[in-house]
């Protein structure tokens, strides 16, 4: 393959530089005994990359999955390979302050008791989130006592909250379900199956906890002192996350840079689905990096990935990601603005010869591809101009029509055939996907575009293609395996009431409530506040209120917790009920319940 050179092996020595231990046996296990993460079962990556993998994401994975405790520098560590992201930990004056709990309390806790069979038992004396994403979060738990009565100072962007929520909640049923495919969960771990997702090899599956922050980070520049360790911060929102931040360790000369600069090129919009990154600030913030820290750092490291160590080797690491999204960005506008739809510049965009030979401006995770249209989509969204496509006919009966111009099923999957035959797997997979949407009993056409979806997984360098690729195979062939996606109790706890709220409304059925009207009242004894809540039209809407401006039609007296075990339709013990009754039962019937394993690879 073109790109940069095999016999390049820096990448393993800086992935196995430091190392303390290996958690040994490598499994972690949830206190029913359930396996959450086993980083053994990657053992298969020592072998010579086989003909089912390509060999770069190959060579990725295999770095990815070292595993173990490593020392950064004189007093920060790292537990890499015990989840999708990283765990830092920094030594204070009488505890270690952790950096991203990763995404289960199981594995934070594993991460934790790694730390400390080799550092002693030091408390934890401060938390850090470097972003609102659940892998940098969920394992809260983990490592600090659940609801945390404030003795741990946690500290995280501004925003944070409001983002983790929105992504993990407002749309988690849908992000999950596309999230099987993204990680490849369900794939087995092997040569043909789950080797990586690029960023990391996959997340762990234990309990999702969620922690609110105590201190919000506002400002670039702020200083802060955790357990005797001064941290200087810079904010970096609408980079790799709406809230995230870098921050430096001027006593230590080290830069932690979350995941705005890791060992590959990352996502300006994933394939689970997020809001649309912006590529511009992303470039500007890295090059603010460079400008704020690169002469006082002689180590920088992030959430995901392997450090860098040493000034010039830090310098180029930047610089070159920088001008990885600046290029990204900057062409896609400059043929954009020449009347090239985003599907077009995907195929016309070619890095310069600098990035493409740069191990860690492979796309690995995010993908030239894919991180084009995004950029296209932030600026002109889904609509390319061309009348044609702006009332086009939904996925079902759009290929009900293209099959039937082609002269039926069996022309269709017999010309499916002859592109995959000829190599034109790309073409090969959308005449076969017509044929699944206009008839999904047709198990020959299901057969045939599982067929062409393995051979364009295993060709895959991309990791989350790859699982895309694989995931709708399996699914084709063996049927949906269902997942459970529900956000756990540990993360609901760390919900607002008015999250809460608007959780409840994005669950109404609009139709069903039309011709429904009532207002309900929550008083919550824990906190003093108060929410008037209004069903019009089919829209739920919700704001606080010192006082009603008219009677309510049900008032609730109750505590937030209660708030959580009454919406779960677990009880309403604990709750004060005055006035109608029955609004709060009719509120509750007109909600549906999401879909947590609905179809994506047939109708």
């Amino acid at each position: 393959m073109d790109g940069p050179a095999f016999d390049d092996r820096t990448d393993f020595e800086n992935a196995a530089r430091g190392k303390v231990a290996s958690l040994s046996p490598g499994a972690v296990r949830d206190a029913g005994g359930r396996v959450v993460w086993d980083a053994d079962a990657y053992a298969f990556l020592d072998a010579p990359c086989p003909e089912s993998a390509n060999p770069s994401l190959w060579r990725q994975s295999q770095l990815c999955a070292i595993q173990g405790l490593f020392e950064v520098t004189d007093g920060i560590y790292q537990v890499r390979g015990l989840d999708l992201s990283n765990m830092t930990l920094v030594e204070g004056d009488r505890g270690v302050i952790v950096i991203d709990p990763l995404v289960s309390a199981e594995t934070a806790a594993a991460a934790l008791a790694l730390y400390r069979e080799h550092r002693g038992d030091r408390p934890v004396s401060g938390l850090v989130y470097t972003h609102s994403h659940v892998d940098h979060f969920g394992g809260a738990e983990g490592v600090i006592p659940p609801g945390n009565p404030e003795t741990v100072p946690i500290l995280a962007p501004a925003g944070f909250l409001e983002h983790a929520v929105a992504e993990n909640v407002y749309a988690g049923t849908a992000m999950g379900r596309r999230g099987v495919y993204h990680t490849g969960v369900l794939l087995p771990k092997g040569p043909d199956g789950m080797i990586g997702t690029g960023l990391g090899q996959t997340a762990s599956s234990g309990r999702v906890t969620l922690v609110p922050p105590t201190k919000d980070i506002t400002r670039t520049g702020q200083a802060e002192v955790l357990d005797g360790v001064r941290i200087v911060f810079q904010l970096t929102p609408g980079t790799e996350a709406p809230a995230e931040m870098n921050f430096h360790f001027p006593d230590r000369r080290a830069l932690c840079l979350a995941e705005n600069a890791t060992h590959n090129l990352h996502n300006i919009l994933t394939l689970r689905g997020a809001l649309v990154r912006d590529a511009r600030v992303w470039a500007q913030y890295l090059d603010e990096a460079i400008d704020l820290y690169a002469d006082c750092t002689d180590v920088a490291f992030a959430s995901h990935h392997w450090p860098t160590w040493g000034r010039d080797e830090i310098v180029a690491f930047l610089s070159q990601q920088r001008d990885l999204y600046a290029y990204l960005h900057d062409q896609t506008l400059r043929l954009l603005n020449q009347g090239h739809t985003g599907i077009e510049i995907a195929e016309m965009m070619e890095l310069p010869p600098a990035l493409a030979n740069a191990w860690h401006a492979r796309g690995y995770y995010g993908s030239v591809s894919h991180n084009v249209k995004a950029i296209y989509q932030r600026y002109m969204g889904w609509f390319d101009g061309n009348p044609a496509h702006l009332w086009e006919h939904p996925p079902v009966e759009a290929s009900r029509r293209y099959v039937e111009c082609m002269g039926g099923a069996s022309k269709t999957m017999a010309m499916a055939r002859d592109y995959a035959a000829q190599g034109d797997l790309r073409f090969a997979a959308t005449l076969f996907d017509h044929v699944v949407f206009a008839d999904p009993g047709n198990a020959d056409a299901k057969a045939g575009l599982a067929d062409v979806f393995q051979r364009l997984g295993e060709g895959a360098e991309n990791g989350i293609w790859r699982n895309f690729y694989l995931t709708g195979a399996m699914e084709l062939r063996e049927g949906i395996k269902p997942v459970p996606t529900s956000i756990s109790g540990g993360m609901t706890a760390g919900l607002t009431a008015e999250q809460v709220f608007d959780s409840m409304a994005i669950r109404v059925n609009g139709p069903k409530a039309w011709d429904e009207h009532l207002t309900i009242d929550w008083h919550f004894t824990d906190s003093g506040d108060r929410h008037r809540m209004t069903l019009s039209n089919g829209a739920l809407t919700h704001r606080r209120t010192d006082s009603a401006p008219a009677p309510a039609d049900l008032t609730l007296t109750l505590t937030r917790p209660a708030l959580f075990a009454l919406v779960k339709g677990d009880t309403t013990e604990g709750v004060d009920l005055t006035g109608d009754t029955s609004a709060l039962r009719r509120l509750l019937a007109l909600m549906d319940d999401p879909v947590p394993n609905f179809p994506i690879t047939t109708p």
